[in-house]
């Protein structure tokens, strides 16, 4: 393999969107191949996301921690999800917001509403509502003219509208919310990244607890609220 092969096997990747287990093995090897020839950290961190979609989360904290070392503040951000969740086994929320407040003062925007986050919620840090609204507040410009499918903006979306929601301005809640439910389903058309999806379930309950539920207006991802209670599936509706 040549580095212009790994790199022809990587964009040939990025291109399919059902991708085989053979597929993925090649990827990871050409990743692994640009890793040790070039160094790269944007490497680094690919092949530690690819891991970590698959829920292979040790071997995502080791390219992770890699591509970090080498100053990638993606891999930052990324390792603050790894203790925050307890991805390996532990939650450690000081490492988190150590990560996070390292890649927000990069200029991450994905690390800034986890910051919020910890302050909604007091982990490591005193609860601060006020502060988690300021910080989702000052992170609106910066997302809502959102192009490419992996910037953050349902994330940030879906936040604002429950601030929104509950200072009671329902119309301006439930507008984020469904700008946030289009831009996410094109993202998960691509990916289909379990982290979306759980997301995408939090927001459709959401919105049902602001707007009663139509069902002329019903989508595929409405069975989130559906499933709830027993249904049954009647007639030729298609999604």
């Amino acid at each position: 393999m040549t580095i212009l092969e790994a790199k022809q096997i990587c964009r040939n990747y990025y291109e399919l969107t059902n991708p085989s287990d053979k597929d993925r093995f090649l990827y990871s090897e050409a990743l692994d191949y640009l890793i040790s020839e070039t160094k790269d950290p944007d490497y680094m961190n690919e092949l530690g996301a690819m891991y970590y979609a698959d829920r292979d989360f040790e071997l995502a904290l080791k390219y992770y921690e890699m591509a970090a070392e080498a100053g990638n503040r993606y891999a930052i951000s990324n390792l603050g999800y790894i203790w925050y969740y307890g991805r390996t086994g532990e939650k450690n929320y000081k490492k988190a917001f150590f990560y996070f407040d390292k890649a927000r003062r990069m200029g991450d925007v994905i690390s800034a509403y986890k910051i919020a986050d910890m302050y909604r919620n007091g982990y490591y840090v005193e609860k601060n509502a006020e502060k988690y609204k300021n910080i989702i507040e000052s992170l609106y410009p910066q997302v809502k003219n959102a192009r490419r499918l992996d910037e953050p903006l349902p994330e940030v979306f879906t936040r604002l509208a429950k601030i929104r929601s509950e200072e009671g301005k329902t119309d301006e809640a439930l507008r984020l919310y469904d700008a946030a439910r289009d831009f996410l389903a094109q993202r998960i058309r691509c990916s289909g990244f379990f982290g979306d999806l759980n997301i995408m379930k939090w927001m459709i309950l959401n919105i049902y607890k602001l707007r009663k539920f139509d069902t002329e207006r019903m989508d595929f991802y409405d069975l989130y609220y559906l499933l709830q209670t027993p249904h049954g599936i009647s007639g030729d509706r298609h999604f």
